[in-house]
């Protein structure tokens, strides 16, 4: 009988114990799909499906996380900026377009949350940007592979951070890569309120460089003129200021710029090309005011300006992976010495996203708008 009620009490508690075999399989499945303690979650994404106006074709939809394989990062987005490339990327007016339906945004900074078997760079806690664009960073996770990511400090401002893989890059690259400029040279360039202006406002101070920096003209001139001056620009002037022939009184205090910075073209640009050193050269990496450049025949002949361009993406196409970590450490040297801050941002949470849009469509709006996530 003993024996009898050990096997039937057996039979009974199999079911049991089959059922806690599989629970206990499932989640050993479910965490090692993840490479660590991951559990799946909702993800929200700012979408467009079709080229257009962004105030019209972006949405924020639900996403699903994939799971974390191989060589994937699991990444939990902190902040990104809303940069004019972004605009122009949903519009359809760029150089380099996703295949859609795309998720908006090409720069950022995330937290690694697991990573996958093979991921030797990285690890949960790192902070991470986009080592390229076309990424998609307006959402609040994603599973990058870990090539298209590039590990940063933590210890930088988030804004800073958030700000540091577009705009300071490109600022950098043009002050180093086209003319030899030595301490106590100067450059000019318009657009100075802009992202990449202020970064060349502060890079170009830590270079000892001195900087001529034309805005357009509004109400609060003034203000805008002391911050820029408090970022360490040396001489703040109007696109009217600039065609007056008492400008040229600067250039007894500092010599005739070597470089010029063009990033909204038409008359602008023409202007930043008669205060040129002849030999000069100016650089265009945008054309807000959506106009030609306009070079005079004399000017190229008997001042020998050049005129280039330069597009981020492009530089990275033809430089390594290690040389964008090594410029990108660079920018970070700078922050901790307090040389480079990020622009003046305006932060806005991720559902509030037809406000960030709308402010950085707008004239005169000198804050970058940054989706908190």
């Amino acid at each position: 009988m003993l024996v009898s009620g050990r096997l039937t009490g057996a039979r009974a508690r199999a079911p049991l114990l089959a059922g806690l075999l599989e629970t206990w399989l499932r989640r050993r499945r479910t965490a090692s799909s993840y490479s660590a303690s991951s559990e799946p979650s909702k993800v929200r994404a700012l979408i467009y499906g079709n080229h257009g106006d962004p105030a019209k074709v972006i949405q924020l939809k639900n996403l699903e996380l994939t799971a974390v394989e191989g060589s994937d990062v699991h990444v939990r987005m902190l902040a990104a900026p809303v940069n004019p490339s972004d605009i122009n990327m949903i519009q359809g007016n760029y150089g380099l377009l996703p295949k859609l339906p795309a998720v908006g945004g090409n720069e950022g900074v995330g937290q690694v949350v697991a990573v996958g078997s093979s991921v030797s760079r990285l690890k949960p806690g790192d902070w991470v940007i986009p080592a390229s664009a076309g990424l998609g960073t307006w959402r609040t996770e994603a599973v990058f592979s870990e090539e298209t990511l590039i590990g940063i400090p933590k210890d930088i401002p988030l804004q800073s951070a958030a700000t540091l893989g577009v705009n300071p890059c490109t600022a950098y690259r043009m002050l180093v890569d086209f003319e030899q400029l030595q301490p106590g040279d100067s450059v000019i360039q318009n657009a100075s309120n802009s992202g990449v202006g202020q970064a060349v406002i502060q890079i170009a101070s830590a270079l000892c460089l001195k900087t001529i920096n034309v805005v357009r003209d509004r109400p609060d001139i003034q203000k805008l003129t002391d911050r820029l001056k408090n970022l360490g620009a040396d001489y703040v002037l109007t696109e009217e200021e600039l065609r007056i022939p008492e400008t040229k009184t600067i250039f007894k205090d500092v010599p005739l710029p070597r470089l010029a910075l063009n990033c909204v073209g038409g008359k602008s640009s023409t202007e930043l090309l008669r205060h040129l050193a002849p030999g000069g050269t100016m650089v265009t990496y945008g054309g807000m005011a959506k106009q030609p450049v306009t070079a005079s025949v004399s000017l190229l002949i008997f001042k020998d300006l050049r005129l280039r361009g330069f597009w981020l993406s492009q530089w990275k196409k033809n430089h390594s992976s290690d040389e964008f970590k090594e410029l990108i450490l660079t920018l970070c040297d700078l922050i901790h010495q307090g040389q480079l801050t990020a622009p003046a941002c305006s932060e806005v949470p991720l559902q509030d996203y037809q406000q960030a849009l709308e402010a950085s469509m707008k004239p005169f709006v000198s804050s970058k708008q940054i989706l908190i996530m």
